[in-house]
């Protein structure tokens, strides 16, 4: 990691922390792809930067601001701006975009089923 990466994994895991002592999720953040913004610059939305942050507006009506990282092919926005800022139509355009994390499948399923558990085989150790 280079030094600009170890600084913003530090913030990261500040925010988290700050997140987990506030009991308040929606400080966290998330990524998306940035090809998010294609659509609005399509639309003729605004669209503003720099080179690690930008705005994503429709005057007059809503605007996001986001964090721009990875080489500029992904951006961050915390949940709550998501919830607050962002027009509940455009929600699901933004979930299309969203950048996987490498997951387990069946954790995912038992989170999303409600289930208590899933039977994937024997307990292991855990070494």
């Amino acid at each position: 990691m280079d030094e600009e990466q170890v600084a913003a994994a530090a913030l990261q895991r500040a925010l988290l922390n700050r997140a987990l002592v506030s009991n308040d999720a929606g400080r966290l953040l998330l990524r998306f792809h940035a090809s998010v913004m294609d659509r609005y610059r399509e639309q003729g939305a605004t669209l503003i930067r720099t080179r690690t942050v930008g705005r994503v507006s429709k005057p007059g009506r809503w605007s996001l601001d986001v964090g721009i990282a990875a080489g500029g092919t992904e951006v961050q926005v915390p949940f709550d701006d998501l919830l607050e800022r962002l027009p509940e139509a455009e929600r699901p355009h933004w979930v299309e975009h969203l950048v996987v994390e490498p997951s387990s499948l069946n954790f995912l399923r038992m989170r999303l089923a409600g289930a208590a558990c899933i039977d994937d085989g024997e307990a292991e150790p855990w070494t």
